[in-house]
């Protein structure tokens, strides 16, 4: 998204255009941090998905 705002603008103006742009949360990642339980070594499974091909 872009706010174009204007050369000469007062501050009343860029306070309206940065109220009005919604803010995207981002995902929270370190939620799931831990929460995989894996039987083997990440870079084991990985290599055998690569040789599947």
């Amino acid at each position: 998204m872009v706010t174009v705002i204007k050369k000469g603008a007062d501050k009343i103006i860029i306070q309206k255009a940065l109220e009005s742009i919604k803010i995207k949360k981002g995902l929270n990642a370190f939620k799931y941090c831990g929460k995989v339980k894996l039987e083997k070594e990440p870079l084991t499974i990985q290599k055998n998905f690569r040789n599947e091909w």
